[in-house]
């Protein structure tokens, strides 16, 4: 067997006002065919687990070309297609191929179009023909197309927000796509449009439990071989933008459309249920200043780089000086200028500085002050599960007894060791910053005495019934109460 992977991916935010070029993708991860690392990055995993599967399997892997950018707005078109063209010329050179894995993103929009994982999905199958398995794993916070569901045999999504199991679902993807060219399973994809936009984080309930009871059910019924849910990105302003349960079955369309209809049903009865307590700035800072032993985590969190914003809101900060709390961390305000400016002076100086709130409104007010340069360290990385996140070059500078992490590249806040990478205990801290919605969940809440969710500022579309699209349809809920028209199926209570 032959088997052709590539990886290419991001998630766009169209209200952002980062664009991405191809010095996007190369800051993050562009890799041409063979020179991919060992360990995945968010989206690259089908690449790194299939090296496993086929050698296991003694069959042929074509590697093409991987690349990812960190999340940010409108795709330069001459990137997407320069990057695009590069996968299909591989895989025109690779022909006759038996199957083609994809990683993924699903969120990603470009200068002139709104589906761009639709178009090369089409130009893919259009390259191998209608017989040709075709698949490709998802993140969930994506766009489940019409057009791309046409064009693949199945997908496969991460299920966990916080992403924890993005190598395990590409473990999934590949078990599947293994037995349909074995002859052992004859996967069929049915999707269900829940007609709804939320956001799912599965670290709290109920997202929890119904994450679990989609394991239970893979793992109890032989006739379903994957179930994902596709959260859609609200900060995606495309046509087909929302919820969508996705069942992927042996051979069984009548079962699997049964079920992602019950499920995605079950999803949308708890609509507004999901999203984590947020408190306003002011109150976050009273509760974090209330908890004796820390370190208290407080997450920005809708200033998250991995939602497509810039990752430069002071709005936290400002209020901290203004209290006059020490002995806290934040990580990070994206830069650049300051972080060169910070190189340039170099480790111990003392200089006047601005940084932060450039990029938008609602991001707050830049930081005036004199700052300590305590470090700077070329080219950081933090860590993010098995992956390597690269945050660029960066500078930590200490303000008036907090420590502020300065970076040049884009990242949300993973994991404890982007302090650590600073020479930052964080575990020694009162209070930690981070900039994320939920993803440093799970390694941040090891060593939390407390997680505070503060909404501070609108650098983020955060609410959908407000937020101005221009493309995004408008019948779904919370746009509308009742799209599936259930309160037109009550019957009216019959007279005596």
């Amino acid at each position: 067997m032959r088997l052709f992977v590539a990886v290419l991916a991001t998630e766009t935010n169209t209200f952002s006002p980062i664009c991405i070029d191809r010095r996007a993708f190369e800051a993050s991860l562009y890799a041409p065919p063979g020179t991919h690392p060992a360990t995945p990055t968010l989206c690259s995993a089908p690449l790194t687990v299939g090296r496993v599967v086929t050698r296991e399997l003694g069959w042929e892997l074509i590697e093409g070309t991987s690349a990812w950018a960190d999340p940010a707005g409108l795709i330069n078109r001459q990137t997407y297609e320069s990057l695009r063209d590069e996968i299909l010329d591989q895989l025109r050179a690779a022909m006759p191929v038996d199957g083609v894995v994809l990683g993924l993103h699903g969120a990603m929009v470009a200068d002139g179009y709104d589906d761009p994982e639709g178009d090369l999905l089409e130009r893919v199958r259009a390259i191998v023909g209608p017989d040709i398995l075709v698949c490709a794993e998802l993140d969930p916070h994506s766009h489940l197309t019409a057009r791309r569901c046409a064009a693949a045999d199945f997908f496969v999504a991460f299920k966990e927000f916080p992403h924890t199991d993005f190598v395990e679902r590409a473990e999934d993807l590949w078990r599947i796509a293994a037995g349909r060219l074995k002859g052992e399973v004859e996967p069929v994809m049915s999707v269900f449009d829940v007609r709804m936009i939320d956001v799912f984080p599965t670290s709290r309930e109920p997202m929890r439990g119904f994450v679990e009871k989609l394991m239970r059910i893979e793992r109890e019924d032989p006739d379903v071989l994957s179930l994902s849910v596709i959260h859609g990105f609200m900060a995606g302003d495309v046509p087909e933008m929302g919820t969508r349960i996705v069942a992927v079955t042996n051979g069984n369309r009548q079962k699997g459309e049964a079920l992602a209809e019950r499920l995605g049903m079950e999803l949308f009865a708890l609509r507004g249920t999901f999203l984590m307590p947020q408190a306003d700035v002011a109150t976050a800072v009273d509760e974090a200043l209330s908890v004796s032993g820390g370190p208290v985590v407080i997450a920005d969190m809708w200033d998250n780089p991995g939602g497509g914003t810039a990752g430069d809101a002071t709005i936290v900060l400002a209020e901290l000086l203004r209290r006059g709390v020490t002995n806290a961390a934040l990580g990070t305000i994206w830069d650049p200028i300051a972080v060169q400016i910070c190189m340039a002076a170099g480790e111990g100086a003392h200089i006047p500085l601005r940084f932060g709130a450039k990029s938008a409104p609602g991001t707050g007010d830049p930081i005036d002050a004199h700052v300590r340069i305590a470090r700077v360290v070329p080219k950081a990385e933090m860590r993010f599960g098995d992956s390597f996140v690269p945050m660029g070059d960066c500078a930590l500078v200490e303000v008036e007894g907090i420590d502020v992490i300065l970076n040049s590249t884009r990242a949300q806040s993973f994991d404890p060791s982007l302090f650590s990478a600073l020479g930052v205990d964080p575990g020694a801290k009162d209070i930690l910053v981070v900039k994320s919605t939920n993803h440093f969940y799970d390694s941040f809440s090891r060593i939390a005495s407390r997680i505070i969710y503060c909404a501070a500022g609108t650098p983020y579309p955060n609410d959908p019934a407000k937020t101005p699209y221009r493309k995004a349809r408008r019948d779904i809920w919370p746009m509308v109460a009742d799209p599936h028209g259930l309160m037109e199926k009550i019957p009216e209570p019959s007279e005596k």
